[in-house]
């Protein structure tokens, strides 16, 4: 497994959330031949799994809560591994790789509205005492907004990519880039928070920084966002990446165009995309049946 594990970090670049997640995943399907056996498993035994030993965990997975979106990406981590496992060790199984994912229903992202995330970033700037952290945190959430970006991606940039121009090169996950459009509002914001931040900074320095001068860590954000929607009312679904949610939503309501909007979000394929186009169907649907209430 480490080894496994190793070599998705090298090749697949993957983060360290997801080899968390796949190790968890794997070592409790391991766990699971090992009582559903009987007997310890070793190496040798690791080709033998059959699909009934497969359908019999999965079963065990929905019994246990795990929901269907779960237990799909606890068997394609288990695939990962005995695709691995064939090419490297020459133990084969051919039923694990042509087991099937339980299906799920497709879901929609919530993205937060215009007036709610509008609302968010004023909501923003007088949260902090310190002027200079209530500016950085609007400045924050309007990027978000106002580019497509993940939280992760605004607070890996530096210095040197101030002022922001109309577009950034952004390296997002799997180490793929693409160009994110920056709008003049987010612009200005992070103007505003540079002219008041105390810190200053060769370009190498941290764009967004804590107050202690080092690079803001995500759960402060994050935190930022909890108190505007418990202040504004808000769900618990409008988070830092429920903006990048609204980013693409209010594009594709202006009428953007799908394909673009894949290449701006750096979505390797077009069909992670199109949810979007559900969430703009069921809006359409919400403001058909509110006019037929009226009638």
């Amino acid at each position: 497994m480490t080894r496994w594990l190793a070599a998705l970090r090298g090749a697949a670049d993957a983060s360290d959330h997801t080899l968390s997640a796949y190790q968890r995943d794997l070592s409790g399907f391991l766990g699971f031949l090992t009582s559903h056996w009987g007997e310890p498993l070793g190496a040798a035994h690791l080709g033998d799994a059959t699909v009934r030993d497969v359908r019999s965990w999965m079963a065990r997975l929905n019994a246990n809560g795990l929901s269907p979106r779960s237990a799909a990406r606890s068997l394609s981590a288990v695939k990962s591994f005995y695709r691995w496992l064939a090419e490297v060790e020459g133990i084969e199984c051919p039923a694990i790789l042509a087991a099937r994912a339980p299906k799920a229903a497709p879901r929609l992202p919530r993205p937060v509205e215009a007036k709610a995330a509008a609302a968010m970033v004023d909501f923003a700037t007088s949260d902090h005492s310190e002027t200079w952290i209530a500016a950085r945190d609007a400045a924050i959430l309007t990027l978000l907004w106002g580019s497509g970006m993940r939280i992760s991606e605004a607070l890996g940039l530096n210095r040197r990519d101030a002022p922001l121009p109309e577009s950034l090169r952004i390296t997002g996950k799997g180490g793929k880039q693409r160009i994110a459009p920056v709008l003049p509002a987010a612009r200005d914001a992070v103007d505003e928070y540079l002219a008041l931040c105390p810190y200053k900074g060769g370009p190498d320095t941290p764009l967004f920084l804590g107050a202690r001068g080092k690079r803001l860590n995500p759960r402060m954000a994050q935190k930022t966002m909890e108190r505007a929607r418990l202040a504004l009312g808000l769900p618990a679904t409008a988070t830092p990446h429920a903006l990048r949610h609204s980013f693409a939503t209010h594009l594709l309501e202006a009428g953007g165009d799908l394909r673009a909007i894949q290449e701006l979000l750096g979505h390797a394929s077009l069909s992670t995309t199109q949810v979007y186009t559900g969430v703009d169907q069921a809006r359409l649907m919400e403001v058909y049946d509110k006019a037929q209430r009226r009638r």
